[in-house]
């Protein structure tokens, strides 16, 4: 564990409040975490013990926190045994976590691009709602190749450069005051049929240079979406954050089972996913 992470990680016995299921074995958790809830920020996460006869926990993003209230979010999707058990959990029964978890984002612009795709949705809507917070209202662009884990409905947000059609939000997103805009290539009503970078690129395309000036990138999802997120930001000229999926054993800097090439000013350097990020200069990862 590196110094920056030392007491700033909380091990709870979090009381599971509720456990929703969605279709393609997508779940939302939210347990009571008070700990974890005051001190989490945007693309941070928390290591969960799936089940206490499975010691190996699982990493998992945060996707809201209430510091007021003690509750935490993940959603997550069912993939192997640990998310199988996991998704057993029921409302009374505790789960050991400890948590918050890496490097967060840091957004330096005032017009930031959020670009979320399918388990990457969470640390998004986690930053969409934290940079609501603080007066800046971002553009949400999420994916999926299964049904959303919630109902698109018609977005009141009107954006320009846009696809005729292409009206479909998150409800949350959109009640926040914040714009969003859905893709995916299954052809669900209202959403871009294409990748989110596609839908991006349509939109930054109508931006003026002064405009762009203000824009920076923020993803969260699959490798290659991330490699095509960071070419996007390259044809722009943009800044651009990507947070990393890998798997981990301890989570806490110790194992180094989850490390990464990054480029350094000093040359290629390996650096752990859980503690030196999982947020990243996208250009250093993907060059």
């Amino acid at each position: 564990m590196s110094s920056s992470s030392r007491n700033t990680i909380f091990v709870e016995d979090a009381l599971v409040l509720s456990h929703e299921s969605f279709d393609g074995e997508q779940f939302i958790l939210r347990v009571m975490a008070p700990k974890c809830a005051a001190h989490a920020v945007a693309g941070q996460f928390a290591h969960l013990q799936c089940d206490p006869q499975r010691p190996m926990r699982r990493p998992i993003s945060i996707m809201r926190v209430s510091a007021s209230e003690g509750w935490v979010d993940f959603l997550y999707k069912r993939l192997g045994e640990g998310t199988a058990l996991l998704a057993t959990r029921k409302p009374g029964e505790s789960i050991s976590m400890f948590g918050p978890i890496g490097k967060p984002f840091s957004v330096q612009r005032s017009r930031p691009l959020l670009i979320g795709g399918g388990v990457g949705m969470p640390p998004m809507i986690f930053l969409a709602e934290e940079l609501k917070n603080h007066g800046v209202k971002p553009f949400v662009i999420l994916g999926s190749e299964v049904p959303f884990p919630f109902t698109p409905r018609p977005s009141q947000h009107m954006l320009e450069g846009l696809p005729a059609g292409v009206i479909a939000c998150m409800p949350l997103l959109d009640d926040w005051g914040i714009p969003s805009r859905l893709a995916s290539q299954q052809e669900f009503a209202g959403c871009h049929r294409g990748y989110v970078t596609d839908l991006a690129r349509s939109w930054l395309q109508t931006l003026a240079n002064d405009e762009l000036a203000e824009v920076s990138l923020h993803a969260c999802g699959p490798h290659p979406m991330l490699e095509a997120v960071v070419r996007l930001a390259g044809e722009f000229g943009l800044p651009v954050e990507v947070s990393l999926e890998e798997f981990m054993a301890c989570a806490v800097g110790g194992c180094a089972g989850c490390v990464v090439e990054v480029e350094e000013e000093t040359g290629p350097e390996m650096r752990r996913v859980c503690v030196d990020g999982p947020v990243f200069d996208g250009y250093r990862v993907f060059r």
